[in-house]
């Protein structure tokens, strides 16, 4: 599903006259904006080597001396969702073009054979016209852009790391930001300390960030990297494998299981089942057996997972990047504000301010002062008796 990615493209891009936002809502904005010294800090952190025990736990569709390509994106394993609404709303549009297809061969075939026009056939097309129409310019105005975030749209979302190059490379479809050519340099990860954690690893994967700074598009770039995890344990190991691959080589690196773009089955119902393996051995057993009777759900989940696969399209590189560190093949330029059209160049440049970090270091709070109370050494007269 991509959801998330979708998104955060819409929030990058929505007029600031449409943002409804409340005086809480501005003030909350305005105290997770990062100071240029938090941005330096974790930039600097990422370099730092987090754990002894590098390894990707994939899916992994590229593994060399030049590059190394994983899985992206959020809520893999929710995918199928809307697949199977999409799935709904499709059969019956069809099976709606489907009657007035018939309607009008029976009226058609009656008419030579009886040389009169049937009124039950007319009535079955024209019935089926009323429900079809309308049905299908609703989907098409208001539904297929959902749609395309499980269907008819790139299988999955990649994330190419080039070491010759020192390149990361962005593979999404173009509602949902497109391709996007980002430098390593300047890269900040979920698995470089543990105050940049999320959720503590848990039902979450790492989590790569770019900062509107360092993008050149004026606005950040956030990558969610391989499959959900258990613990922050898994998150460091993975980050640290890819820190490794692009900073030291794949020389010492376990070399990952390199998993195919074919749309095998278990690729489809194995997601439902990131980032729970941990939590499941160690629930109850009255959690256990509740998650035995929901698995239907997952079998569900799974297939519409598995026709959303069916219905998608291997995704491919352009060939400046496929071709990216070959000898002599030139190096991809870094994707900039001038690469997208003029209208998205209008909106990222109306909505800088919303990604600009605050110059300096964030201000130390104030420590508050004693609370003003009550004196008890002075009392109200009491009235005097008559």
């Amino acid at each position: 599903m991509y959801f998330f990615e979708w998104g955060s493209w819409e929030a990058a891009l929505e007029p600031d006259a449409d943002k409804n936002e409340d005086a809480r809502t501005r003030r909350l904005r305005k105290k997770i904006t990062p100071y240029e010294n938090e941005q330096a800090e974790e930039e600097a952190a990422a370099k730092l080597s987090v754990s002894e025990t590098p390894k990707s736990r994939g899916p992994v569709y590229a593994f060399d001396n030049r590059i190394l390509e994983i899985r992206s994106g959020m809520f893999e394993e929710k995918r199928g969702l809307i697949s199977i609404l999409s799935a709904t709303v499709i059969y019956i549009i069809a099976n709606c073009f489907a009657g007035i297809i018939s309607g009008a061969t029976w009226t058609i075939e009656h008419f030579h054979s009886k040389g009169t026009f049937a009124s039950e056939y007319l009535f079955i097309s024209a019935w089926f016209t009323l429900l079809a129409l309308p049905t299908t310019w609703f989907y098409l105005k208001y539904g297929l852009r959902f749609t395309r975030l499980e269907m008819f749209t790139s299988r999955h979302l990649l994330i190419r790391f080039n070491r010759t190059t020192q390149q990361v490379y962005l593979h999404r479809p173009p509602h949902c930001g497109g391709i996007v050519v980002l430098p390593w340099e300047g890269v900040a990860s979920s698995g470089s300390a543990n105050k940049y954690a999320i959720a503590d690893g848990v039902g979450v994967p790492l989590a790569l960030h770019w900062s509107a700074r360092v993008t050149g598009t004026l606005h950040p770039e956030l990558a969610w990297v391989g499959k959900s995890a258990n613990h922050q344990g898994e998150i460091r190991d993975e980050w640290e494998f890819i820190r490794r691959f692009m900073d030291e080589g794949p020389e010492g690196l376990p070399r990952p299981r390199i998993t195919s773009h074919f749309p095998w089955p278990w690729q489809a119902f194995t997601p439902q089942f990131e980032g729970v393996t941990h939590y499941f051995r160690n629930a109850s057993k009255l959690i256990k057996v509740g998650l035995v009777l929901i698995s239907p759900a997952f079998l569900i989940i799974g297939t519409g997972h598995w026709l959303s696969l069916l219905l998608c399209w291997k995704p491919r590189w352009p060939k400046i990047i496929r071709q990216a560190g070959m000898p002599g093949k030139p190096v991809p330029p870094l994707t900039t504000l001038a690469d997208y059209p003029p209208h998205i160049q209008q909106r990222l440049r109306e909505n800088a301010h919303l990604w600009t970090a605050h110059p300096g270091q964030r201000p130390e709070k104030k420590p508050r002062g004693p609370s003003k109370r009550r004196s008890t050494d002075t009392k109200p007269a009491s009235r005097a008796k008559p």
